[in-house]
């Protein structure tokens, strides 16, 4: 139990409250429980009841439990001292210096760059909505030092314009664009609100009900960091948004950029657009395509051979250099202009995945027929009669099917095959290597809806939505920086990122006005921790 002095500012009371910390091991959390026993008065020393609620215990206490008086320890040395906790919001520090958040943020929030930290590290630890923040701010260290009521939060979210985060997405980029390849991909957030106009219904990708918004986030492939996102109706497929990106990054002028995505924004107008830019990208390609399934028949024959094997990766791999038809108009003129440019195209075979998709074909071809010969069908499959059987009425009930062999065998042909298309010379083990590293997306939307509490929106005003949206994102930067340094450190062998962030956040501070910060006692473990999280250790003072 500890005690502990706090001044109101408004009125300049200093009041005194018993302070009982303790580690909840159902929630993993540190908790603590102030409970207020009375006010310091400047003149003696000594505190004194607010009300009688603690009048009689305090007057029946002995001497030697009195609460301090000036004898032992003055006015000016009490008054404003705080007892936080710290490990975790210390990391949070140094990784914001570290990757150059804190600067930017102070640059393009000048007045309330500290709130915005304070709720992204609250978000971090606590994933809960930020009306609960006060408990939490009262405990731990935090770059605002004070409380941030449920209405000062929103009044934050209203502030934050579209200008400012234009500029710290540009600051952010600028940090990373000539490293390395961006991965860009797009996650779907349900809502239960009907103000906001962009929740819509449409593809979800996790098979919800609710109508939702769209949220595409842009992250650099080496680092494992996000610099952007935007926020998109709900009914916007995934292969309209990238003429957008383009003129944005435009905008943001970066023009010498590299793009990593997946099939869902394979078409051909992308590619052109990505060619006239000058862009270089690798993004997954639809098998189904008359260009890529040419590129397949090219090596079919000859791709199942020891040479072509990527053992690390259990499959077969080629590259097929392809004449790609660049259609572009020519703004000047007007004109319709073609051109054939050479575009690289990485063909894989995986053995087991060709035997997976066998046998799901053939179970639903064995589902078609009894529907056909039964004379139960199905509306939703009528396309996949006509392809793949010829029905003859019988004499009774039901119908005599007849396979279609040869549409059949075209459809198994490709089973186990997947391409890749680049317009940048690399081999098929380079690319698919590559193209693996976008996981780093999935993860990000995992921590985004998971930890960072956006699996639902709770909100319901545009202005609300694109502040919070904007402050989970800044937490989401720290989040993705210390997952990607527990992979490439191995910290997951022994711990989850919540037991991590746990074992730091019970590291204790102490604050007095005049003296310098005093940290308490630090584990081996604890700056174990930290050092394979890539800042410098606590050392206790």
């Amino acid at each position: 139990m500890a005690l502990i002095y706090q001044k109101d500012p408004r009125s300049g009371i200093t009041y005194a409250y018993e302070a009982t910390y303790w580690w909840d091991k159902e929630k993993k959390q540190s908790r603590c429980k102030r409970t207020l026993v009375g006010r310091l008065d400047e003149k003696t020393g000594k505190v004194r009841p607010t009300d009688g609620r603690c009048r009689k215990a305090m007057e029946t206490k002995s001497t030697p439990k009195d609460l301090p008086t000036t004898t032992t320890m003055s006015t000016k040395s009490t008054e404003g001292t705080a007892h936080k906790f710290y490990g975790a919001t210390y990391l949070f520090d140094a990784v914001g210096e570290k990757l150059g958040l804190t600067a930017d943020l102070k640059q393009c929030f000048p007045k309330t760059w500290d709130k915005i930290l304070s709720l992204a590290y609250y978000l971090i630890l606590e994933g809960d909505s930020a009306y609960r923040f006060e408990k939490w701010g009262l405990i731990h260290k935090h770059p605002f030092g004070r409380d941030i009521p449920s209405q000062r939060s929103s009044e934050l979210f209203a502030s934050i314009t579209d200008d400012q985060k234009n500029e710290f997405f540009r600051l952010q980029a600028s940090r990373r664009i000539e490293k390395e390849y961006w991965a860009y991909d797009i996650t779907s957030i349900s809502s239960y609100s009907e103000t906001l106009k962009q929740v819509q219904y449409g593809k979800s990708k996790e098979d919800d009900k609710l109508p939702q918004i769209n949220l595409a986030l842009l992250f650099g492939e080496q680092s494992g960091l996000p610099f952007y996102y935007r926020k998109l109706a709900g009914n916007i497929p995934d292969v309209k948004t990238v003429r957008r990106l383009l003129d944005e990054l435009d905008i943001f002028g970066f023009s010498k950029i590299k793009l990593l995505m997946d099939r869902g924004f394979y078409s051909k107008a992308n590619i052109n657009g990505m060619l006239k830019e000058r862009l270089k990208f690798l993004m997954s390609a639809k098998t189904s395509t008359i260009f890529v399934r040419q590129g397949i028949d090219s090596v079919y024959d000859d791709i199942r051979i020891f040479p072509d094997f990527i053992h690390n990766m259990g499959l077969y791999g080629t590259t097929v250099l392809m004449d790609w038809n660049y259609n572009y108009v020519d703004r000047p003129k007007g004109d319709n202009v073609s051109e054939t440019r050479r575009l690289y195209l990485h063909v894989y075979f995986n053995a087991e995945r060709a035997a997976e998709e066998e046998m799901k074909f053939n179970a639903k071809l064995s589902n078609l027929k009894n529907e056909l010969e039964s004379g139960d069908f199905l509306d939703s499959n009528e396309k996949f009669y006509r392809k793949f059987f010829e029905t003859a009425k019988r004499s009774g009930s039901g119908f005599r099917t007849i396979p279609k062999l040869g549409a059949i065998e075209e459809a198994c042909r490709y089973f186990g095959c997947f391409a890749l298309i680049s317009n940048e010379k690399m081999d098929a083990e380079a690319a698919i290597k590559l193209y693996r590293a976008r996981d780093v997306v999935e993860k990000a939307f995992g921590n985004l809806k998971d930890r960072l509490n956006m699996r639902r929106f709770l909100v319901s005003s545009e202005q609300a939505l694109d502040g919070k949206l904007f402050v989970e994102f800044v937490a989401l930067i720290y989040l993705s920086y210390i997952n990607k340094q527990m992979h490439d450190q191995d910290l997951y062998k022994n711990f989850s990122m919540n037991q991590v962030l746990d074992k730091l956040d019970v590291i204790e501070c102490f604050e007095t006005p005049g003296r310098k910060l005093r940290v308490g006692e630090v584990l081996d473990k604890q700056n174990m921790l930290f050092t394979k999280l890539g800042v410098a250790p606590l050392t206790s003072s």
